[in-house]
């Protein structure tokens, strides 16, 4: 069993919206990870970086995301943050993994900045905003299958790319 797409980016790049849409559009399932993660913990993702910090927090999405991983035969949405961990990154390879890009304007406007997303909370969300697209970047595009520029997009037109992206990689599997 393996999941048809996986979706991959940074706060504000579509996953939430897009995941969905993409799994409707293709007649799958759709699973969001940060969902598994908040069932299994049975509180929220802020609450658990408050409760128990961030290496707690990853450890948990780790296991999430590796179950998800082995379960899920459809359109599975991953936390911004997921593909940091190397485990994860080795439980990507050989997954269509779909990159939602968004610049830091963009991408800054979407997130809303709001204290619902604990990496972005503080004295500088926009500092930290930037700073954590520098640093995921490489990662996103190393296990990345695909990349879609969401920027100038609209919801629909990123599900488009993504169908296109995904039938272009069946052609080239076959």
């Amino acid at each position: 069993m393996t999941p048809r797409a996986v979706i991959i980016g940074p706060p504000g790049s579509g996953k939430s919206t897009v995941g969905p849409a993409l799994a409707t559009r293709l007649g799958l399932a759709f699973r969001d990870s940060d969902d598994d993660i908040v069932a299994s913990a049975g509180k929220p993702i802020t609450d658990i970086f408050a409760e128990e910090g961030e290496p707690a927090f990853r450890a948990l999405e780790e296991e999430m995301v590796a179950k998800a991983l082995a379960e899920h035969e459809g359109v599975l949405s991953l936390g911004g943050g997921a593909p940091i961990t190397p485990g994860t990154r080795e439980r990507l390879a050989g997954h269509t993994v779909i990159f939602l890009n968004v610049g830091m304007a963009a991408g800054v406007q979407r997130a809303g900045l709001s204290t619902a997303r604990p990496l972005l909370a503080g004295v500088n969300p926009r500092a930290t905003y930037k700073a954590l697209l520098d640093a995921r970047l490489p990662v996103y595009r190393e296990v990345a299958t695909f990349e879609i520029e969401t920027d100038q997009l609209t919801a629909d037109e990123v599900v488009e790319a993504a169908v296109i992206g995904l039938t272009e990689i069946s052609k080239e599997r076959a």
